[in-house]
């Protein structure tokens, strides 16, 4: 056994696979974060802020401040606005897109380059994404990836490449996909589930494969940080089965139960892609933005205050918290797309929970802001206020572990329908700050 991090491990077996082989050669996400916040919970009020330690104040304020952005691709959500935009319109709207970011004082951006199992760089693994050109595996004519991390360093803005590990498709036709993918010519690998094709953390040759998919944009580009969302095993889908019964039959045989061995799968995942990150590129950081919930505290006394309708470790099988403990992560930076006294799932209860589980770990803190519900007419009344998201702002400023901030997404940030944004820049970003990396 290998360590890494502080009591982490990866196999052997596993490690010297990986190490050999990979070569050189909250979009969804949103949806889900609405989801929860119409979950049935008892009323609940703002907890107030713990008391601070006056060195660790002094230590958050002296750090550069997170100002992120996603830039989603999945079907299109943020750029390029439509596919089949010629090579010279991509490339604009990408850099009108980063161009935005530096006018609102941010200083990263995260941008989706591998959205369905496909990619934005020109892969050896896997095809051209289908968000570009319409047809899946059509060279779009330029580097799009190439071009995001040159053009976002040259405006002092970090780039932070994000990857969807299993998800392959937004539909369950494998015969839409390219002939060549992966997922057709190992149909193995794959589950129908929910309407969407995954790939099936279960087995240890997907994992190896999708983490050699990923990482090798990090041996290509210069990118800043590797950056995970919530997507692991997917969303429970009511009255379906994630049929994985025949990879926990192989595998599953020194766990008590499928979650455990679910949970163990995909702390594989993480734990041996932390040890490959730093063994290709020390100074690149490995970020998750999970979903916000960790646990209810229903179902665990260390849980939080919620009763939000899904928790990352029950329904995706993600021990968020333990990958923190353990040091595989660089940073966490949890959706927290609800407001300020939501009764299921309150952004004042959840905010002080994570700063809590972050303190004393080395792992930075940011917070995932759902801009996009702000002026959204099918939103609460607290998503009316243009105010709501710099009140956010306010109340993360009394929390020592907190470093900053991202916002969903890019065409939220540009639009800004109700000037929410614009309240965020005028009341807390006075002036721009480095990126902290």
């Amino acid at each position: 056994m290998r360590p890494i991090g502080r009591r982490g491990f990866v196999t052997g077996a596993a490690g010297a696979a990986l190490g050999a082989g990979a070569g050189t050669g909250a979009e969804a996400a949103a949806a889900a974060g609405a989801g929860a916040e119409t979950a049935v919970g008892a009323a609940g009020t703002a907890a107030a802020p713990r008391s601070q330690d006056a060195r660790a104040r002094q230590r958050r304020l002296r750090r550069p401040a997170f100002r992120g952005v996603w830039i989603a691709t999945v079907l299109n959500r943020d750029w390029p606005s439509r596919a089949g935009l010629t090579a010279e319109a991509q490339r604009a709207e990408l850099l009108a897109h980063l161009d935005t970011a530096v006018e609102r004082r941010l200083n990263a951006v995260l941008l989706q380059v591998r959205p369905t199992a496909d990619a934005l760089w020109p892969s050896p693994y896997e095809p051209w994404a289908e968000c570009l050109t319409g047809t899946q595996g059509r060279d779009p004519g330029w580097d799009p990836l190439g071009t995001a991390v040159t053009e976002a360093h040259a405006r002092g803005l970090e780039l932070h490449a994000w990857f969807n590990p299993y998800r392959v498709a937004t539909h369950t036709d494998p015969g839409r996909l390219v002939a060549d993918h992966p997922a057709r010519l190992h149909p193995e690998w794959v589950v129908p589930y929910g309407g969407r094709l995954y790939y099936n953390p279960g087995l240890p040759e997907v994992r190896r494969f999708v983490q050699h998919a990923m990482l090798d944009a990090l041996r290509r580009y210069d990118i800043d940080a590797v950056h995970w969302d919530d997507y692991f095993y997917p969303y429970p889908v009511a009255g379906e089965a994630f049929a994985d019964d025949e990879a926990y039959a192989r595998y599953g045989g020194d766990f008590p139960d499928k979650a455990s061995w679910r949970r163990h799968n995909t702390d594989l995942l993480v734990s041996e892609t932390a040890a490959l990150i730093k063994e290709i590129k020390p100074r690149a950081a490995f970020g998750v933005s999970p979903f916000g919930v960790w646990r209810n505290v229903a179902k665990d006394p260390e849980g939080s205050d919620t009763r939000a309708g899904a928790g990352s470790y029950d329904d995706l099988y993600a021990d968020t918290r333990k990958w923190i403990r353990e040091g595989w992560i660089d940073y966490v930076l949890p959706q927290l797309y609800w407001h300020i006294g939501l009764p299921a799932a309150d952004y004042a209860k959840l905010l002080p929970w994570w700063d809590a589980v972050v303190t004393g770990t080395g792992v930075d803190l940011y917070i995932g802001e759902a801009l996009y519900k702000a002026g959204d007419p099918a939103q609460p009344a607290a998503w009316q206020d243009p105010k709501e998201l710099s009140r956010h702002l306010e109340l993360a400023a009394t929390y020592a572990a907190v470093g900053g901030h991202c916002y969903f997404a890019a065409k939220e940030v540009a639009a800004d329908p109700i000037g929410a944004m614009t309240g965020v820049v005028a009341d807390h970003y006075p002036t721009r700050v480095r990126p902290a990396r």
